[in-house]
Parts: structure tokens; sequence; C-alpha cells
């Protein structure tokens, strides 16, 4: 027997709330399969299971709010037998006429119940529905298993008649900060502050020249419609990822009191949330993915992250964070490591600074990097040496969009 358990969906989580079960004991279920959906203090998580099995039994149901930890289901192994179900003892045989006699009354009289139709609402739909005013079950989803998102909710909203006056002056009126909104900032705030008072950090910054980075990214954009164009902030997670092949003691986790390295680069991407605050999900693998793919897998993790619709993989396992202001935010960030990560990369925005090349002051491009990480795991020294083949890797953008396949003789690989 398998305990299937509600894991940890980032440093910030403490509990969760079921929302739906996506199976039912008897059926059989494959590792990486979403078996149910589970609301945080930031998003609604489809949960992912982690074994191959038979479900035997659900201990939570929707509704439910449990700690981290607590056992949601019991998994048969494969080959495993069902425990034994006690039998009734079978009563005198001069009953049975009487039984038989009554039971088709009773069927006809009792019709047979229809199945719900409801479909799934993420939280952020639900909310973002009652302030609208709008029946969530009534509208279409476009999400996983046909749940409602908050895309859906806009939509519906944008296709109503327009409101009365007095319906737009009701509408207007300040609404009362959402309950949800300041869950999630207490539940940053205990992250952030665990990880202050645990981790020893020391930070570096390093300013990186972007000319040849960008000459190249206009060269790869040209001719190509918007919707396919990539963005600096690819090339930068590709960097990062390549990076770490020269300080691995960046990439993993501090547990137990010792520290424990990764191979696979699985870096959490900083994202804002339209109502504040912020989710780091993982896009996985980013060394040997090609550039295009990972434009292609952070734009649809944005869009998901934002419509309240993320996987347990992507909040459990990111071993390193990156976040990036992008061209509308400051020059440089400092950024706090999430638990248990030992390092953080910040990026602030390219902008055009004073540089001297060529024995000239020329306005270039340029982009802050910094690094937070943690001391039981690294020093300054490691730290800087990540930071000079991340600015060396950018001035050679044509050897990040090559494959490239993680050594075996890096620690913690495996044959």
């Amino acid at each position: 027997m398998i305990d299937f358990k509600l894991p940890s969906l980032g440093a910030d989580m403490e509990e969760g709330t079921l929302l739906q079960w996506h199976v039912k004991p008897g059926d059989t279920v494959q590792r990486g399969q979403v078996v149910a959906v589970v609301d945080t203090s930031k998003a609604a998580v489809d949960v992912e299971i982690w074994h191959d099995g038979v479900l035997a039994e659900l201990l939570v149901q929707p509704g439910d709010k449990v700690p981290v930890g607590t056992v949601l289901a019991r998994l048969l192994e494969p080959g495993e037998a069902a425990p034994a179900l006690a039998t009734v003892p079978a009563q005198p045989a001069v009953a049975a006429p009487v039984v038989a006699a009554v039971l088709p009354e009773v069927k006809a009289a009792v019709p047979p119940q229809a199945p719900p139709t409801r479909h799934p609402v993420s939280p952020s739909a639900r909310r973002r529905a009652g302030e609208l005013g709008i029946d969530p079950d009534g509208v279409t989803g476009t999400g996983a298993q046909g749940s409602v998102t908050l895309a859906d909710i806009e939509t519906a909203a944008r296709a109503r008649p327009a409101p009365t006056p007095a319906a737009a002056a009701a509408a207007a009126a300040p609404a009362a900060a959402p309950d949800r909104q300041a869950q999630m900032r207490k539940a940053i705030a205990a992250a952030m502050s665990r990880s202050k008072r645990e981790i020893p950090h020391y930070y570096l910054a390093e300013t990186i020249p972007m000319q040849a980075a960008m000459a190249w990214l206009q060269q790869h954009n040209e001719g190509l419609p918007v919707t396919e164009r990539m963005l600096p902030a690819v090339l930068l997670l590709k960097a990062v990822a390549l990076a770490l092949r020269r300080t691995p003691e960046l990439n993993g986790f501090y547990r137990d009191g010792r520290f424990q390295a990764s191979v696979p680069v699985h870096a959490g991407v900083a994202i804002s949330l339209r109502g504040g605050g912020l989710v780091a999900p993982a896009i996985h693998d980013i060394a040997v993915k090609p550039l295009d793919q990972l434009m292609r897998e952070l734009t649809d993790l944005v869009k998901r992250a934002r419509a309240g619709s993320l996987r347990s993989s992507e909040m459990s396992d990111p071993t390193i964070t990156v976040t990036n202001l992008g061209d509308q935010g400051a020059e440089t960030v400092f950024g706090v490591i999430y638990p248990p990560q030992v390092a953080l990369v910040g990026f602030g925005s390219i902008l055009a600074r004073p540089w001297v090349q060529d024995g000239e002051v020329r306005a270039l491009p340029t982009v802050r990097a910094t690094l937070a990480a943690d001391h039981r795991a690294s020093d300054g020294h490691r730290g800087a040496l990540f930071l000079v083949e991340l600015r060396e890797l950018l001035q050679r953008p044509q050897s990040l969009a090559q494959a490239f396949t993680m050594p075996q003789d890096q620690p913690g690989a495996t044959p």
C-alpha cells in the first residue's frame, strides 16, 4: 500500500484545500497523471501522482483544508491484492420471496439520479465571477478537463450587455480587499522571513554587455510574427542553465544539514500575478532544450500562472530561481532565496549605458545580473565564477542556440 500525500507546492505553502478529485477508488493511475486539484494561497494547482498503481481509497474530500504531508489517498502497488472485505451472512431462505417481491417496487419509486454536470472552477475565476456577478457554472471552460479559468470569466463579462447607469455606479464603488490577497501576502512574508532567518545570504552583481545578444535576437526575429518572436528572457534563462555547469553547487537544495546537487536545471521563473503577489513555477531541463521550445514553454507558463492553472511538478521541484524585471523594471534586483534552494539569479531591465569598447566610450545595451547565494553551499569566489561564465556566454548568443547534453562527470550525475 502506498500513501499519496499532499506535496509542498512551494516554500510558502503550509496547507492546501482539496478542490476536486479526477479519480475514484478502483481507477488505475500512472506516474505523472493529474489526479486532483488543490487550492493554495496563490493558485489552484493540478496535483500529479508519482506512483503507478490502483487507487484503493480517498481519505480527504473536496473542501477539506489539510497540512502539507497529509495522506490524501492510498494506492495498491502493481500486483498487490486489495484487502479482503467482510462478508455478510446469508439470510434465511424464507425471507427471499419477500425481498424479491418488494425490490421491483422500490426501484420503480426511486428514479436514478443524474450525475452532476458542473465544471471545475479555479479559485481565482470563482472569486472574479463573484466580483462581476457571473454564475461560473454557466460559463464554458477552456482549461484542463474543461475547467473554468480566469480568462473564461473575463470573456463572459465582456460578452454581457452594457450595464445600466445604476449598476455601473455600484460596480465603480470601491470593493473590500479580498481575503485571498491577504493570505498570499502572509504566505510570501512567512517564506521570505524563514529564508532570511535560516539562510546565510551573500550577494554579487555584474554588469553584462548585451550588444551581441540583442543583435542576434533581432536577426532571429526578423520576418516572424509577433506571437513567434523570441524575448531576451529566453536567452538569459538558457545562459543561466549553461553557466551552472561551471558552478553546480548553485543548483540544488540544502536539506538535512547538507547540500544536494541537481544535475538537471529546473529554473523557477518568478511571475507577477495581476492581482498582486507572485509565483515561481519551474521550466524543466532548461539546459537541454532549444530556445524556440523554451520560448513556447515560458509563454504557456506565464499564461497558466495568471489564469491560476499550474501543475504540482512545476511548483515543487525548482532547483534555482530566476527573476527578470523586464523592460518595465528597475536597473537592479537583489532577490531572496526560496528555501530549500541555494541560489537566486536576478536580471534588471536592459538599458543603454556608457561602455568602453575598443578604447572608446559607447552607449551599449547592458543588463545588471545579480546572484543571491547560500554560504552553506558555496562562497563568493564560486559565485563570481558563475557570473563571469554567464557574461561570457551572453557574448556568444549563437552558442546558446546549440543543443547541449549534460556531461556525466558532473557532481550528482547518473550513468
